[in-house]
């Protein structure tokens, strides 16, 4: 019995360790941080019904406070970041249930700023899932190691020492990532900070990057020119950093200004770095390198759209989002030219977060509906709406094989797709 309940843990550490499947669906839904395997939004294997059900059905749901992290999905159970009082709490769930696996929690108090009370007090960071650890960043820009199958603390580590804060003027919302053996995030205020690789296992520093404060986004993991690179977007510029040794290749300035925030995560494709700023349009970047020099060229900009809060994603080589002009409206932009495709109507919300899947978007507005947008470049097309909370939505939602997770303002709901058409 003894043996049988080893090699049975030990598998699912394992599971929760192993790379990406070739397809998302092969053994077991894999969701592993924010916007997914390769931070883009796209749910590989996922087939998009011939006709899209009328209603979903609501499977379970569960109290987990309030955030707005990502849930993850790994070895048939989720995981979710949240706040409950002035605890920052740590959830597990089975996910085919909903029933408790764990639940760890520490005391993390925090003073929103002016202007961010609607918020609330975090976390905004969504957490990231490898070699068998959850890395949380709390809203006060601590990040902790915890081992996924019992919620026992590994490691944690602030750079508040250093930067008497260690987060930007909201709070930390930047996502950490794993790349091997290091876990990268952003330390530090608005006005000072460093880019830090840690040991997964200790968290020990393997390199750290003092230059910038952080933004409100999230980095990127991509290979550019043969060289594996962390492409974020910081306080003042997007950069690119050498992964292995935290040397910086090239920048691209872009401060944040005013209420002008850095805050959506870059996109790549095909070598180009699209990044859009609040009030400051959209840029098409190339980072280049030539004996050994990096430098960047500016392919397009276009200032007819531009993205506050929300992450634009890929689908069919067009670039899909949430421009905030006209009190919202979702959009399709062409990669290699920078030109508007089309834009949907005016007053759609204050933030979407969007997957892509084959020929669809899932576009979740912040007040509970869950669009499916056909991914055309010709005209806006909603095919079906969901009304998936009545609650605020701000956290990315994940979908599985058969459902989609939709975590609000206080809640995480599993809703059925089963009653789809093939």
């Amino acid at each position: 019995m003894q043996r049988t309940a080893l090699v049975v843990a030990l598998s699912f550490v394992v599971s929760l360790a192993a790379p990406v499947a070739s397809s998302l669906f092969a053994a077991e839904t894999y969701w592993p941080g924010w916007l997914g395997p390769r931070r883009d939004g796209w749910v590989q294997g996922f087939k998009p019904p011939a006709r899209w059900p009328e209603r979903l059905s609501r499977q379970w749901r569960v109290e987990v406070g309030a955030g707005y992290g990502s849930p993850l999905v790994a070895g048939g159970r989720v995981f979710q970041h949240a706040r409950q009082g002035d605890d920052e709490v740590l959830w597990c769930f089975d996910l085919k249930s909903g029933d408790l696996k764990w639940r760890k929690s520490h005391r993390v108090t925090f003073k929103i700023a002016g202007g961010g009370e609607r918020h609330g007090k975090g976390p905004k960071s969504s957490p990231v899932l490898a070699d068998g650890r959850v890395f949380t960043m709390s809203i006060t820009g601590t990040l902790s190691a915890w081992a996924a199958d019992s919620g026992e603390l590994l490691w944690r580590s602030n750079y508040g020492s250093r930067f008497k804060k260690s987060h930007p003027n909201w709070g930390a919302a930047t996502s950490p990532i794993v790349d091997d053996n290091r876990v990268v995030v952003h330390f530090g205020t608005d006005e000072e900070g460093a880019l830090v690789a840690l040991d997964v296992k200790t968290g020990k520093k393997v390199w750290d990057l003092d230059k910038d404060g952080p933004s409100y986004s999230s980095p990127l993991l991509v290979d550019i020119h043969g060289v594996r690179q962390i492409v974020e977007w910081n306080h003042r510029a997007l950069v690119g950093v050498n992964s292995r040794t935290g040397q910086q290749l090239w920048e691209f300035p872009l401060e944040h200004e005013g209420s002008n925030q850095n805050m959506p995560t870059p996109t790549f494709i095909d070598g180009l770095v699209l990044l859009g700023g609040e009030n400051r349009g959209i840029y098409g970047l190339e980072p280049k390198v030539e004996n050994g020099d990096w430098s960047v060229a500016e392919r397009w900009f276009q200032d007819e759209v531009a993205l506050d809060m929300s992450t634009a994603v890929i689908n069919d080589g067009r670039l899909y989002g949430f421009s905030h002009y006209g009190r919202g409206r979702l959009f399709c932009l062409d990669i290699g030219t920078g030109k508007v495709l089309w834009q949907g109507p005016g007053r759609t919300g204050n933030n979407v977060a969007f997957l892509s899947i084959p020929g669809h978007l899932l576009a979740l507005l912040n007040d509970g509906q869950l669009q499916v947008v056909s991914a055309n470049g010709e005209q806006f097309k909603k095919l079906t709406t969901y009304q998936v909370s009545d609650q605020s939505t701000w956290a990315p939602p994940v979908l599985l094989e058969d459902a989609i997770l939709i975590k609000d303002s206080n809640t995480l709901t599993r809703w059925s797709l089963t009653d789809s058409v093939d």
